[in-house]
């Protein structure tokens, strides 16, 4: 099988809360979504997405995405894409770091290696474990007040775990732990996620003043030197996310006992096949993992979802999805949830067909 044309989409996905708020003052209300779609000689596609969130979270903005992918398409025609490991490398040689914008097209290519086996994506991963997945959902950043309402809307919704989005004032966000803390029921998790928003000081005080709740820290500040220090100083759970980035630091943190839980964003680290080669050593070392990405619709929920399901249950701490935040769809067969809970497609490949109604024409090919 030889790729043919590379097809690169936008699609603006609004949100159905009408804005997203974390650390550093940063907000967004529509998400800036690149699809892309590889075409073969065997008449078989892969699709694949990368959002960014926003251009004030990683280093990665959605022009950039669709910039670099422009560069890197045409060396990727004749080439075999049911060979994601042999793509990859070639990506790497092409373009160093960047990982965001190598990601979709990893993604169609563990798509388009389902689809020439016949075999869904998580088959290929390592398995199929459970019927659903169970998801978390992420509490944006508003008064404390809110916050609890909205965790008591989505515990109504079949949610048991809740992320919440702190990271400013730390006596605000004290308030906003304690408060959402309050309405928790017996078998729900909390995460006070700070997006990297403190610093060691405000991070020192907020969980000092959170020692006795049930609750989770997450990336509490911006390096990786600062959240060891606060990982060593409290007795709560630890995440680590923006810091691990890649294998290389999440082996750090392995060695340095820096996290009990590590995030893995597909896009962060490049796509499928660095993350769950990295699913893989956080399994046998016995760090949990949030399965996600940086944000997107349909596409990167298919993804995130085969991921999950091939990963063992117990190393799952937390898994999202991106359709019950977007209003906009733009393919069919994407998981749904149902209850809080989502289930990957059975179906080969990533399972889901791009809607070419709603995405209109590529805003760029490259083909033969």
């Amino acid at each position: 099988m030889k790729i043919t044309a590379i097809n690169i989409y936008q699609i603006d996905l609004p949100l159905s809360e009408g804005r997203y708020a974390w650390s550093g003052g940063n907000s967004v209300e529509v998400f800036d979504s690149t699809v892309v779609e590889i075409e073969t000689d065997a008449g078989l596609t892969g699709v694949g997405e990368v959002c960014p969130l926003g251009p004030a979270y990683l280093p990665a903005y959605a022009e950039g995405a669709r910039t670099g992918l422009q560069m890197l398409a045409p060396q990727l025609i004749g080439l075999d894409p049911t060979r994601p490991m042999q793509i990859s490398h070639h990506l790497d040689r092409a373009l160093r770091g960047h990982n965001y914008v190598k990601s979709p097209i990893d993604v169609a290519c563990w798509d388009l290696l389902g689809k020439a086996t016949g075999q869904p994506v998580c088959h290929l991963l390592g398995g199929r474990y459970g019927e659903s997945i169970g998801l978390y959902r992420a509490i944006s950043q508003q008064s404390p007040e809110q916050m609890a309402e909205r965790c008591r809307q989505y515990q109504d919704e079949g949610y048991t775990r809740f992320q919440l989005k702190v990271g400013g004032d730390p006596d605000t966000d004290i308030d906003r732990i304690h408060a959402c803390a309050a309405v928790m029921r017996r078998g729900d998790t909390l995460v006070a996620d700070a997006n990297t928003g403190w610093t060691r000081h405000a991070a020192m005080r907020v969980a000092a003043a959170i020692a006795d709740l049930d609750v989770t820290i997450e990336q509490p500040c911006a390096d990786y030197a600062s959240c060891l220090q606060i990982r060593r100083a409290t007795r709560r759970p630890f995440v680590l996310d923006e810091s691990v980035d890649g294998m290389a630091w999440l082996l750090q943190g392995i060695s340095d006992g820096a996290m009990d839980v590590v995030n893995i964003k597909i896009a962060k680290v490049g796509g499928l096949t660095r993350a769950h080669r990295m699913r893989d050593v956080c399994a046998e070392s016995g760090i949990a993992m949030t399965l996600e990405d940086t944000w997107g619709g349909d596409v990167a929920t298919a993804a995130i979802a085969h991921l999950a399901h091939s990963t063992p249950e117990a190393s799952r701490f937390s898994v999202t999805d991106f359709n019950s935040y977007v209003t906009r769809p733009f393919a069919t067969g994407a998981p749904q949830r149902v209850d809080g809970r989502i289930a990957a497609s059975t179906a080969p490949g990533l399972g889901v067909a791009l809607d070419h109604a709603v995405l209109g024409a590529p805003v760029w090919r490259s083909a033969m």
